[in-house]
């Protein structure tokens, strides 16, 4: 019997998991399927209820709006899920409970220690948002050690929320953008919509300290604000497609028990980007 995966969201067509997810099967020379489905906002839990009730379905994973929910009606819930307030991989266990992770800290870390080089230790890092895609990350980023990091939004609240949140985990603080000092940024992260609405956050010059990194957790388009404005700064810079490949391969990992390289799609992917 071969064996069902796929992605669901809303809206779904713009989903690049199935391209990936086939490529790591064929690499791996793995029986299974991966396709893309679309759920209506009402309809979430009933969709994943009768995959699941498929013998062959098994694993899933949740784009938005839906990690929330997918969150909720997992039974067993991971360190980094937990964490996340939200799941993007749900897996049948042999138990028949349904098991949630978040791969999407994991992804971004992997991205940019693994294939971009970049330490993460010891370094002074800002992160730009506070909804949902922010909160995904902060825990792994803070297991990585570093000597600070801090969450910036244009909603300071909100930011202090995450911090009162994360604060158990490692040397977290809530930041204005207008307090953030010049040259105290080693590393910054875009996770906020920012990049998705064509907008700039309200970061100041100067804010970047000499060899600084910059992430954008957006990708696809060549002229993202927040890069743009980074080059400017004399930062190293990257968007997350590489992020992407590599949730997607821990996803795999987490179902399949096989690690997958990822150097040689992320290429092609680039290439079909360009």
């Amino acid at each position: 019997m071969t064996d069902r995966y796929a992605v669901i969201g809303n809206p779904i067509g713009h989903s690049r998991s199935p391209r990936i997810h086939r490529a790591f099967a064929l690499a791996t020379q793995q029986d299974l399927t991966y396709e893309a489905i679309l759920s209506p906002l009402d309809v979430f839990r009933a969709i994943v209820t009768e995959f699941f009730a498929d013998e062959a379905g098994k694993g899933l994973n949740i784009t938005l709006p839906f990690k929330e929910q997918a969150y909720e009606l997992s039974q067993v819930k991971s360190l980094r899920a937990t964490q996340a307030g939200a799941v993007n991989t749900l897996m049948k266990g042999k138990d028949g409970r349904l098991y949630g992770d978040n791969t999407d800290g994991l992804g971004l870390v992997r991205d940019m220690t693994q294939n971009l080089g970049w330490t993460l230790e010891g370094k002074r890092i800002l992160v730009v948002g506070a909804g949902g895609a922010v909160r995904g990350v902060l825990g792994t980023l803070l297991a990585q050690k570093p000597a600070q990091l801090w969450v910036t939004n244009r909603t300071h609240s909100k930011a202090q929320n995450l911090a009162n949140i994360f604060r158990a985990y490692g040397n977290i603080e809530a930041l204005r953008f207008s307090d953030i000092a010049p040259q105290s940024v080693d590393i910054i992260i875009n996770g906020s919509s920012s990049s998705l609405l064509g907008e700039l956050p309200p970061l100041a010059e100067g804010i970047l300290a000499q060899d600084a990194c910059a992430y954008d957790m957006a990708y696809g388009k060549a002229d993202l604000p927040f890069l743009t404005w980074a080059k400017t700064q004399q930062a190293t810079i990257s968007d997350g497609l590489g992020m992407l490949i590599e949730q997607a391969a821990e996803s795999f990992f987490i179902w399949r028990g096989l690690r997958v390289q990822t150097a040689e799609l992320l290429a092609e992917i680039r290439a079909e980007l360009a």
